[in-house]
C-alpha cells in the first residue's frame, strides 16, 4: 500500500464507515484469480463487461444439469422446477427496480434489445411524420440508432439535447427542445463514456408535465446504484444482465402497465398467444405478450442469481465503494503529467475516462495489458461523445464491488509507465 493509498484507507476509517470486506467479495470471482503476461489481472473494464460470481455460475450450471427443460408448457418435474427459477428471477428483477408488478418486466437479450422493441412497438404506434424524439449528446450507439431508424421509417425527427465542457447535461437546453409535437425523450441513467449521473427524476417531471414519455438507459447504472422506477417517475427502464455480474444475453425491459397494455407486440411465435388459429390470433397476458418462442432460461436464472449476489452486498455499500475508488483514481491520474480526464461531472459513477497527450489510447491500453490492467479503449460505442470533446478515443476505466484501491495503484503506475515508453 502506497503513501496516498493509505491516507485514504485512514480517511474512510475516520468517517466511521465500514469498508466493504472486499478480499471476501474478489474471492466469488474466480476469473479474477489469473495472470495475465506474468501479472496479477487488475480487471477494470466492468462497463463492458463484469466478471461472475461463482453463484451465479453455479446456478447456470445447477440449471443445465439439473433442470433443463422448456419453461411455461410442461407437467413434468425438470419443466415444473425450470419454470419456478426462471418466474423467480422475474420477482427478482421487481424487487431490484422498485417496480409494483411482476407483469411489468419483460426478458429480452439485452438493453440494446429493450431499446429496439420500444421503438418499434411504441414509437410505430405513436410517432408519426413531424414528431420528434429526444436524445442527448452523450448517448451510447443503442440508444441513437434505434430512433434514427424510426424516424427514417415514419418522418419524424431526432432532436439532441447538449452537453458542457464537464460532460453534463444541459438541462435547460433540454427543456427548451421539449416541444408539442415531443414524443419520447430517451436518455442514459448514466453515461458509459463519461460516467455522468443525469437528473433522470428532474427530467421525467419536466416531461410529465408535458405529456412526453421517457425511457431511461440504466445499462450503466443498475450495478452501481439502488434503482427506484417508480421514484424515477420515468415509462420505460432497460438494463443488461452482464453489466450486473449476470450472463451475457439477457436484459430486462421494464415499463409501466399503463403504457404496455397500450403496445403491440414486437415479434411473433410460441408463448407471445393465447389461441391461434388460420383466422385469428389472441395475444398472451403481460409479460409474456412480449417474450416470443423459447427464453434464454439460463441468462434469466443467471440474472436473477445476480441480483440476488448484489443484493447481499448492498448497491447503497457498493456504491459508496466504488465512489471512493473513483475519488481515488480521479486523484492519482490528475497528478500525471500528460493525462487528461474527459467527463469531470459533478455527479459520476464508476467510469474514468482519459486521454495522454501524445499517446493514442490504444497503445496506452496494450502497455497496461502488458501490467496485466485491462481497461477498454475506443469511443465506447458513443462516437459523438468523443466529436464533443475532440478526441478519437479516450482509455476507461471502469470499477466494480470486487475492486481495491491497490488495483487503483496498479492503473495509475501502468499509465506512468505507458508516459515513459512513449516519452
Amino acid at each position: 500500500m502506497n503513501h496516498m493509498t493509505a491516507q485514504v484507507e485512514e480517511a474512510i476509517h475516520a468517517e466511521g464507515e465500514e469498508p466493504l470486506d472486499v478480499e471476501r467479495i474478489r474471492s466469488a470471482f474466480p476469473c479474477l484469480h489469473q495472470r495475465v503476461n506474468g501479472k496479477p489481472l487488475v480487471y477494470l473494464d466492468n462497463a463492458a463487461t463484469t466478471q461472475k460470481p461463482r453463484s451465479v455460475l453455479d446456478a447456470i450450471t445447477h440449471y443445465y444439469e439439473r433442470d433443463n427443460a422448456n419453461i411455461h408448457r410442461g407437467v413434468h418435474q425438470l419443466s415444473i422446477r425450470a419454470t419456478q427459477a426462471h418466474e423467480l428471477a422475474r420477482l427478482r428483477v421487481q424487487k431490484l427496480l422498485g417496480a409494483e408488478s411482476y407483469e411489468q418486466i419483460i426478458f429480452v437479450r439485452g438493453a440494446t434489445e429493450g431499446i429496439n422493441l420500444v421503438a418499434q412497438t411504441f414509437g410505430r404506434s405513436n410517432v408519426r411524420e413531424d414528431d420528434e424524439i429526444l436524445i442527448t449528446q452523450m448517448e451510447h450507439h443503442s440508444n441513437i440508432v434505434p430512433w434514427q431508424m424510426l424516424c427514417q421509417q415514419t418522418g419524424a425527427r431526432l432532436r439532441v439535447a447538449p452537453i458542457n465542457d464537464r460532460g453534463e447535461l444541459i438541462v435547460e437546453e433540454l427543456e427548451k427542445l421539449m416541444r408539442p409535437r415531443t414524443r419520447l425523450i430517451a436518455l442514459a441513467h448514466v453515461s458509459n463514456a463519461l460516467g455522468t449521473v443525469n437528473p433522470v427524476r428532474e427530467i421525467a417531471e419536466l416531461a410529465r408535465e408535458r405529456g412526453i414519455r421517457v425511457l431511461v438507459d440504466g445499462a450503466q447504472a443498475a450495478p452501481h446504484q439502488p434503482i427506484d422506477v417508480k421514484k424515477l417517475g420515468c415509462d420505460f427502464y432497460v438494463l443488461s444482465g452482464h453489466k450486473i455480474y449476470g450472463p451475457t444475453g439477457i436484459g430486462v425491459l421494464w415499463a409501466t402497465t399503463e403504457v404496455l397494455a397500450d403496445l403491440p407486440p414486437y415479434q411473433g411465435g410460441g408463448e407471445m398467444i393465447k389461441s391461434v388459429t388460420f383466422e385469428k390470433t389472441t395475444y398472451n397476458d403481460l409479460p409474456f405478450r412480449y417474450e416470443a418462442g423459447t427464453p434464454n432460461i439460463a441468462g434469466a436464472i443467471g440474472l436473477g442469481a445476480a441480483i440476488e449476489y448484489v443484493h447481499s452486498i448492498g448497491l447503497d455499500r457498493i456504491a459508496e465503494h466504488e465512489a471512493r475508488l473513483l475519488d481515488y483514481a480521479t486523484q492519482r491520474l490528475s497528478a500525471m503529467p500528460k493525462v487528461r480526464i474527459i467527463g469531470t461531472a459533478a455527479k459520476k459513477a464508476a467510469v474514468l475516462s482519459f486521454v495522454v497527450e501524445g499517446i493514442h489510447p490504444h497503445d496506452v491500453g496494450t502497455v497496461l495489458d502488458e501490467e496485466g490492467v485491462a481497461v477498454r479503449t475506443g469511443h465506447h460505442c458513443a462516437q459523438p461523445v468523443m466529436e464533443r470533446f475532440g478526441v478519437p478515443a479516450t482509455a476507461r476505466a471502469s470499477f466494480a464491488c470486487h475492486n481495491t484501491m491497490q488495483d487503483v495503484d496498479a492503473l495509475a503506475d501502468a499509465v506512468k509507465k505507458a508516459i515513459e515508453v512513449f516519452a
